[in-house]
């Protein structure tokens, strides 16, 4: 049996786990991925993951997404 890390203790995201995490549509998230200079965005290759501590700093300081 494979045990995961709790999402709390990662330190990136897939775009699914981040939805899961932040009750944000992955659509959404895809879309702020793009954005140039986006504060958590982490490129391996072709795979997008989202840096969480940034991704949390981010959503704290936002009123609307």
């Amino acid at each position: 049996m494979e045990e995961r890390v709790p999402i709390p203790q990662k330190m990136t995201l897939t775009v699914l786990e981040a939805a899961e995490y932040s009750n944000i549509g992955t659509t959404k998230i895809h879309s702020l991925l793009r954005q140039p200079n986006c504060p958590f965005a982490l490129y391996v290759g072709t795979k997008k993951l989202v840096k969480r501590k940034a991704f949390e700093d981010f959503i704290s300081h936002q009123l609307v997404i």
